[in-house]
């Protein structure tokens, strides 16, 4: 079974880029693939599940509501840098994680690695 690292990188309301990447995400873990998400710097507002889409105010629907069901789609544990730990995001969130240091060792345990 090859092995996959998402690092997402685009903020929960940014575009629809982050929408695409989720969905991507979720179709590999669907169809056979170990995958592993990672959240990085404007990623980690996609743990904001607190969120309401208004559709006057917000361009994109809220993409936080893709991260809440990741449980389903076995992407759970998500993956969260060590120095990220304290951030308010991270803090609140409901999910399940997993902090990991990020470096070419980490990157090179995976058969794949998606940056988006």
């Amino acid at each position: 079974m090859k092995s996959v690292l998402v690092i997402l990188t685009q903020a929960n309301l940014a575009n629809l880029q982050v929408h695409e990447s989720l969905s991507a995400t979720m179709v590999l873990a669907t169809f056979g693939c170990e995958v592993k998400v990672l959240l990085q710097d404007a990623a980690l507002s996609l743990l904001n599940s607190e969120l309401q889409f208004e559709q006057l105010k917000h361009a994109f629907k809220i993409a936080s509501n893709m991260v809440d069901s990741f449980e389903f789609y076995d992407l759970t544990p998500v993956l969260v840098e060590k120095k990220n730990q304290s951030v308010h995001f991270v803090a609140q969130a409901q999910q399940d994680f997993e902090f990991v240091e990020l470096n070419s060792e980490f990157i090179q345990s995976f058969d794949f690695v998606l940056y988006w």
